[in-house]
């Protein structure tokens, strides 16, 4: 029996528009394990929050067109009814949003909202929904939290905000939370606090994590296996130690050339990727990265599948002949040799 709690094959989106359709993901599989923290990290615009979206059906654009598979302990969720998607959404499966102020409803209490979950999951009484909202604002690490029980969003800081969306998502327990950019514009000391707390959620219920991030510092500090994204395509899947270490993409090695050094002089810039990823409806033939990539040669103007090399798998035929071999033909390529 697999111990995968959730499979996704071929998932593909796309929007109907006067041009035609675009497609916004391009079949994107991955699996995530029981207990497992899984980080899927891109640019932005590379289709990280609409695989999340789809993935608790929150797509409801109606000119939007949605394929493939996503299944959770066995049950295909683009199949469930309306109804029961509702009851299994926020109670087996959660979403810490990207922007609390906007995610969070203005017109009612953070305990309110936190509450409201209670009563409509597991339908406890008014009194017993508060101790327990009062409870999780202070395992939040929230100072007063019967007072913070009783503030409106704006009148907490970004950070505390934050906090109240992860005692709101974790408040039944789910097995899967999805934390959409979860440290977005919090410092430094902050971010740190919310990977703690979403590690210790780990610890303490066995969820698996799905973190969505732009930031490979946050990559390197929480996840067990990362996924790359790029122009809505997984190009790089691979155990986080594997990845960071041994990057098989281009891609990957861009971004990890822009996370300044622990150690030695620190360089005056920072290295960038060329360029900006490509609009979802004029990517470029073959590679979507090709256009980007320092090391691209005439193999590249056909998409590539994903190669295996060893525990990874990479979009990219300079990865086809297994570890660390694609700089290697690049520059034989390049220089003739």
């Amino acid at each position: 029996m697999s111990d995968n709690i959730l499979e996704i094959r071929d998932l593909t989106v796309a929007f109907r528009t006067e041009q035609g359709p675009v497609e916004i993901l391009q079949g994107v599989s991955f699996d995530v394990k029981a207990g497992e923290i899984v980080s899927v990290v891109g640019e932005s615009g590379s289709g990280k929050s609409v695989t999340s979206l789809a993935i608790m059906r929150l797509i409801t654009d109606p000119n939007a067109m949605i394929s493939g598979t996503i299944r959770y302990k066995g049950r295909n969720l683009p199949g469930l009814s309306a109804r029961e998607m509702r009851k299994l959404r926020g109670r087996e499966i959660a979403m810490i949003f990207q922007d609390p102020m906007t995610a969070l409803t203005p017109v009612h209490t953070i305990g309110w909202q936190i509450a409201e979950q209670l009563r409509i999951h597991f339908g406890v009484g008014a009194k017993a929904a508060r101790t327990r909202s009062v409870e999780l604002l202070g395992k939040m690490g929230i100072p007063d939290p019967e007072r913070a029980y009783g503030c409106f969003p704006h009148q907490l800081s970004g950070g505390m905000r934050q906090r109240a969306m992860i005692a709101m998502a974790i408040s039944c327990d789910p097995a899967i939370l999805i934390a959409d950019e979860p440290t977005t514009a919090l410092d430094v000391t902050v971010q740190a606090q919310i990977l703690d707390l979403l590690q210790d959620l780990r610890r303490e219920y066995g969820s698996s994590i799905i973190l969505i991030t732009h930031d490979m510092g946050v990559v390197s500090t929480i996840a067990d296996r990362v996924l790359v994204m790029y122009s809505g395509r997984i190009i790089e899947n691979g155990a986080k130690s594997d990845l960071l270490d041994k990057p098989q993409h281009p891609y990957t090695l861009g971004l990890m050339r822009s996370i300044p050094p622990m150690t030695g002089e620190r360089p005056h810039r920072l290295p960038s990727i060329s360029g900006s990823p490509p609009l979802p409806g004029n990517r470029p033939e073959g590679c979507s990265f090709r256009p980007r990539c320092e090391f691209s040669f005439s193999k590249c103007n056909a998409a590539p599948p994903l190669f295996r090399c060893n525990e990874q798998f990479a979009a990219c035929f300079l990865a086809e002949n297994g570890s660390h071999q694609w700089q290697r033909n690049s520059a034989q390529e390049r220089t003739g040799e």
